[in-house]
């Protein structure tokens, strides 16, 4: 049993800040139904709302911008959803003038591609934009097809596996000029970089409460004001329920509140914000050291991912000559936790859509580790990693018959 414990996965999933655990705690008698009108259901409402305007502050929104759901995965889900239904003909009229193309970028969450792939099953054309070698999309390549009858461009805003982080403002402006809607899947770079959708001019971003020390089950979208509940394409971008029911979140997602994971969310909310400046200097303090020591220590080592365009706290490094899963598990008998990719597509044995999509081969992404730094890290931390990993890659190296 390994005698220390050093958790590099912060980008799969966060603990809950002690601040937020106890302020959880110290709201657990907000059990009433918010929807109620008596005095239980009132004070539940009240803390929700308190909740919803820190989220909203965490990226510069408006308050009523802000709709809860149950997190990433059905944000970005209800837009998706939301574009095919309004795009779909309705007593044989197009709702949406007849733009039937979406375009997402091939380094996506694994919930962005397969809501596309689902989108081009239903008949819908479905434009994936290459990445250079750094993760960043060719931009050359999004004026090329994006055109009038783009209904939808969603590009993530970070990426949770090498840390580049896209160039959101440019293709909000190029995706405006032809009239399409622009949704960003900014679950890894919320809390970790500046985000300001005002800024961005975004029509919708999706966050989740697990990835900033808030609890599991919760999550967030923003929608540009006001909505639209017409059917007519307006200034402002349409959202239609996913989830149908009550009136909860103006009619766009039914179902009871869930009190507590939305109060947590809030909490959560604020602390990042607070702590935005020395988050950014500490994470990308540690992992310049990081970085730095392994190319010291071991060789034949490739760093992937932007140089400079990057998250503070996300390093991805290939070992070629040892296979990721067995460096994984080498070194969690060490006590070191770290990942070989997207938490959301483990146990497969494919290579990282992401890698392969920046031109490494299959041995190169086999070899992958992402290393995600966050509040608890430390320099002890780093350091252990270091003295742990060299011998690990040379012995399975020394086993392997790739060549390295």
């Amino acid at each position: 049993m390994a005698k220390n414990h050093v958790y590099m996965d912060y980008n799969a999933t966060t603990p809950l800040k002690e601040e937020v655990k106890s302020f959880m705690w110290d709201n657990i008698n907000a059990y009433g139904n918010a929807s109620s009108m008596h005095s239980s259901g009132r004070f539940a409402r009240s803390k929700i709302e308190d909740a919803r305007k820190s989220v909203a502050n965490l990226i510069n929104a408006p308050d009523d911008s802000i709709i809860f759901s149950s997190g990433g995965s059905e944000s970005n889900n209800t837009v998706f959803e939301t574009m095919r239904r309004l795009a779909s003909c309705t007593d044989g009229k197009p709702l949406l003038e007849g733009r039937r193309e979406f375009i997402i970028s091939a380094v996506e969450h694994p919930c962005i591609i397969n809501s596309a792939e689902h989108t081009r099953d239903l008949g819908f054309k479905v434009h994936i934009l290459p990445v250079d070698e750094f993760g960043l999309i060719d931009m050359d390549e999004f004026r090329a097809v994006l055109n009038k009858n783009t209904l939808l461009v969603s590009i993530m805003m970070a990426n949770n596996e090498i840390g580049t982080v896209q160039n959101i403002g440019e293709i909000c402006r190029l995706a405006k000029k032809e009239g399409a809607w622009v949704h960003s899947d900014a679950v890894q770079a919320v809390g970790k970089i500046p985000v300001n959708v005002r800024e961005l001019e975004l029509d919708y971003l999706t966050i989740s409460a697990h990835k900033i020390y808030g609890p599991k089950g919760i999550g967030a979208l923003y929608v540009r004001k006001p909505l639209n509940h017409g059917s007519q394409k307006s200034d402002f971008p349409p959202l239609l329920p996913l989830i149908h029911g009550g009136h909860q979140e103006e009619g766009l997602r039914a179902g009871t509140y869930n009190n507590l994971g939305i109060i947590g969310f809030g909490k959560a909310a604020e602390l990042a914000l607070r702590d935005l400046d020395s988050y950014i200097e500490k994470t990308g303090r540690l992992k310049e050291r990081l970085k730095n020591g392994l190319i010291e220590k071991i060789e034949n080592i490739k760093i992937n991912g932007h140089p400079g365009q990057n998250l503070p706290n996300t390093l991805n490094v290939s070992f070629p000559g040892a296979e990721g899963e067995s460096i994984l598990l080498s070194m969690d008998m060490e006590g070191i936790e770290v990942s070989t990719g997207s938490a959301c597509a483990s146990g497969s044995l494919e290579p990282s859509h992401v890698l392969i999509a920046m031109g490494l081969d299959a041995g190169f992404a086999h070899s992958s580790i992402r290393f995600s730094l966050g509040h608890g890290s430390t320099e002890e931390d780093v350091d252990y990693v270091l003295e742990k990993i060299p011998p690990i890659i040379s012995k399975l190296r020394s086993m392997s018959t790739i060549p390295h």
